[in-house]
């Protein structure tokens, strides 16, 4: 079985969006094997979730005096700040038979593939439970996507590492997740909680482990894909072969660009009912 990997790139929010869309889009119209994607994000920025509201849910007003930018992803889940880290996109088809139709055991599968990477590290990380109604304690952190994890995400020393949401369809599905190389509580508090405080900020840093504050010394982001890739290779059984964006995906994305750029999708939303 062989899979396409985009190696790592940065680009900006807009681009990093309209890309894993134009990817989702076009592998179920082709009915393509899957896609594995590595990216940064350059300038910084803050992703929120479908369903969330950007004037209540984050500090939209101080991304906007600190020149981050805001941009509204296809998959649901809480907001986050992309500043050092490494973003994994995944997508597939539903031909692709190593995945389910629900959406946590899809979870735990792209876990376990990520776990297995970060093995290779040295980084021990496992599943957080599945626990229903669970929220996090202090209210203004629920907009958070760290504060806390859900079910089948990722977990190392008991601190939450990687932070994913996904979409799906009939014909397939997109997850994609962030893996914090370090981490700055009170930045990402002062972006996305509505009213950050020194507790909130504690409270984050508590529950967020980076991947180069637990290394005795830090790796770069091209060394992290690497393990990665490894581990979806033996987790999963397959090959992969590195690729770039087909003519069709790249038409396809210049276009969604000045989607997610565009007021209109940033402060409007339908409803949708196969995200997370």
């Amino acid at each position: 079985m062989r899979w396409r990997v985009l190696d790592y790139r940065t680009n900006n929010a807009f681009e990093n969006m309209a890309v894993d869309e134009a990817i989702y889009s076009e592998t179920i119209r082709n009915q393509s094997p899957p896609t594995l994607r590595f990216y940064g994000w350059r300038p910084t920025a803050v992703s929120i979730g479908y369903f969330q509201d950007p004037e209540n849910e984050i500090n939209f007003q101080q991304c906007r005096i600190s020149g981050v930018d805001v941009v509204r992803r296809l998959t649901g889940g809480k907001a986050v700040y992309h500043g050092d880290e490494v973003t994994y996109s995944l997508v597939a088809g539903h031909s692709e038979k190593i995945f389910p139709d629900r959406i946590s055991e899809t979870y735990e599968i792209i876990s376990l593939c990520l776990a297995r990477g970060l093995s290779y590290l040295g980084i021990s990380a496992c599943l957080a439970p599945v626990v229903k109604g669970l929220t996090a304690k202090e209210p203004d952190l629920l907009s958070c996507c760290f504060s806390m994890p859900s079910g089948n995400e990722l977990l190392s020393d008991g601190r939450k590492i990687c932070g994913s949401a996904q979409t799906r369809t009939r014909g397939g599905f997109l997850q994609h997740g962030a893996l914090l190389m370090t981490f700055d509580p009170s930045l990402s508090a002062s972006l996305i909680l509505v009213s950050p405080t020194l507790e909130q900020s504690a409270k984050l840093r508590s529950s967020v482990a980076a991947v180069n504050e637990l290394l005795p010394a830090p790796v770069s982001a091209e060394t992290l894909c690497d393990v990665l890739k490894k581990g979806f290779i033996e987790e999963l059984g397959i090959d992969l072969e590195c690729g770039t964006l087909t003519p069709s995906e790249r038409k396809l994305s210049t276009r969604l660009v000045e989607k997610y750029k565009s007021d209109a999708w940033l402060w409007k939303r339908e409803n949708r009912s196969s995200v997370k």
